[in-house]
């Protein structure tokens, strides 16, 4: 469900994904949207080794990697993800844009499928994944504050009728980490039903995409 078909490229070790993120760093332009994104999230995914680590690190590292796998093949990455290799080079697009649109796409679709993909492999209820789950959104937290501490304008900058202000006030992590949770739920409710799965699972995937197009409306300078 979701996309699973993508996970053909999915490291097997968190450290092997660390590799293939560096690698990609240094083959981005610096400019580029994606590479904005990939910036922030390596630097965050480097310092998980001083977290606990979880089931479900390596399912949403892997997830993210496998859409950029398809957008560099030419395949169609999923929904959620797609805004942002569309308008990865769009100058009217600001890079705290970017960089929240990944946070959002990870949040709002990969971390939910990955829950319910880990309880389908290891014969799991989501309760006993919820742990878990909360700590990898404590991570998601640390890197959207890495996002607002590293590329939103300072406080005396970012005035109160700049776009960017309202943006950046428009989307909570929290909101979206409980969304995520509740998918994850509705996922697992869903799991005897496997075509209503799939169409829940399609549909989340746009409407996580849809916000992230939104996150990326293009601003003027």
């Amino acid at each position: 469900m979701g996309q699973s078909a993508q996970l053909t490229h999915s490291p097997d070790t968190v450290g092997a994904a660390v590799a293939r993120m560096r690698d990609l760093a240094a083959a981005l332009p610096e400019h580029d949207g994606v590479a904005v994104f990939h910036r922030v999230y390596l630097a965050a995914t480097e310092a998980v080794g001083r977290w606990p680590a979880t089931t479900l690190d390596l399912p949403c590292a892997g997830r993210y990697l496998a859409a950029v796998d398809a957008a560099a093949e030419g395949r169609r990455p999923p929904a959620c993800w797609r805004p942002l290799f569309q308008f990865r080079r769009h100058p009217g697009v600001r890079p705290a844009q970017f960089a929240l649109a990944g946070v959002h796409a990870h949040i709002g679709h990969d971390l939910a499928l990955s829950v319910v993909d880990a309880c389908r492999a290891e014969q799991r209820e989501p309760a006993e994944l919820e742990g878990e789950f909360d700590r990898l959104g404590d991570f998601l937290l640390a890197l959207e504050e890495r996002v607002r501490e590293d590329l939103a304008p300072e406080p005396d900058l970012l005035r109160i009728t700049d776009p960017l202000t309202h943006l950046l006030g428009s989307w909570d992590l929290e909101r979206a980490r409980e969304a995520s949770w509740s998918a994850v739920r509705a996922l697992w409710a869903l799991r005897r039903l496997p075509d209503v799965a799939e169409e829940f699972g399609r549909r989340l995937d746009a409407a996580v995409g849809f916000d992230c197009r939104m996150m990326l409306t293009p601003l003027p300078g």
